[in-house]
């Protein structure tokens, strides 16, 4: 008589799916707010709309994301909650640049073998991440998948939803030569250009090994979570004068940045403005990386540009240091 198949013979163990929905629905339920009108496990996150009638004209908006290669340093060192709380951050990034605020997320996580401790401490740092942001973490997808991933790996993706006002959306129409750029400082390289850093740096060194001139163990100063912009970009976008904003990904601070000023506006940098995160020159050393290739794949050291007339410049520098930010004045557009 031939061996009984079952799903879990086959690779896919529903209670280890059970185990996890039941230690993650506490740090689920701490993102909830009144809105929220529907507990964990329904087919789909039920969110009050009602909230609209504040808006004289409301628009969503919406972005879909991922962690990336960021995530091969992390199976490296088995620390998992910082690549939750980058997904969030990078999403909650791309909507507030167009001024809105975010509402919820919903996320994805698949792998080949569920383990619920790892799971849990992922989406730990998904409800950590919508915290910090105000946001609703209302739904999501647990995926196991045999054979679809490489043992103890995994996938993740999010989708975010916010809202703006549709006269207070900032799309840099109005940004005109002689607007000035002013940088935000990022906390490394954030989620963009893993896969140029690990091929420069994981040959020579382990992710244990302390750097001495990175101030740190290698894979804890590449896994440092990529930062929100959320509260800079609010506390400043009704002041006359700011344009736009950039989020710098991938691409680099040149090539985002460029999508938000009008054509045929561009933009000149001064490189010397800031002083690079030191991780940025151990790779560029290492791998004998062309300048050109450092500022097209990574952030450098700044994660937010805002464009500013000059006439607020003063105005825009003072509210953001006012709320702990350290501003930095990085070039014009022309």
């Amino acid at each position: 008589m031939s061996e009984q198949l079952t799903y879990k013979t086959a690779g896919v163990n529903i209670d280890a799916g059970e185990k996890t929905v039941e230690q993650i629905k506490p740090m689920i339920r701490s993102t909830f707010n009144e809105n929220v009108l529907a507990d964990i496990g329904g087919f789909g996150g039920l969110y009050d709309a009602s909230f609209l009638k504040e808006y004289d004209h409301p628009v969503l908006v919406s972005s879909v994301d991922g962690v990336g290669t960021k995530l091969k340093v992390a199976f490296m060192t088995g620390s998992y909650e910082g690549v939750g709380v980058d997904l969030v951050n990078h999403s909650v990034n791309d909507i507030a640049v167009c001024g809105a605020r975010p509402i919820y997320f919903l996320d994805y996580f698949a792998t080949g073998k569920l383990e619920p401790s790892v799971a849990t401490e992922v989406i730990s740092g998904f409800a950590a991440g919508c915290r910090e942001n105000n946001c609703a973490l209302i739904g999501g997808e647990t995926a196991e998948m045999p054979s679809m991933y490489a043992d103890g790996e995994f996938d993740l993706a999010g989708t975010i939803v916010g809202v703006v006002e549709r006269k207070q959306m900032v799309t840099g129409e109005h940004s005109a030569a002689g607007d000035v750029l002013i940088g935000l400082p990022s906390n490394g390289l954030h989620t963009n250009g893993y896969s140029l850093a690990r091929a420069v740096l994981f040959p020579k060194y382990s992710p244990n090994d302390y750097v001495e001139e990175i101030g740190g163990r290698l894979g804890e100063v590449l896994l440092v979570p990529h930062r929100s912009y959320l509260t800079a970009i609010q506390e400043t976008m009704g002041i006359e004068g700011v344009h736009a904003y950039s989020h710098v990904t991938g691409g680099g601070l040149v090539g985002n940045t460029s999508r938000v000023v009008r054509s045929p506006l561009r933009l000149k940098v001064d490189w010397s403005a800031w002083e690079r995160p030191a991780i940025f020159n151990l790779i560029q050393r290492e791998g004998n990386v062309p300048e050109e290739d450092m500022q097209r794949t990574f952030n450098l050291g700044v994660g937010l540009v805002i464009v500013v007339a000059r006439s607020a410049v003063d105005e825009v520098t003072a509210k953001l240091q006012s709320i702990g930010e350290e501003p930095v004045i990085i070039g014009q557009v022309e």
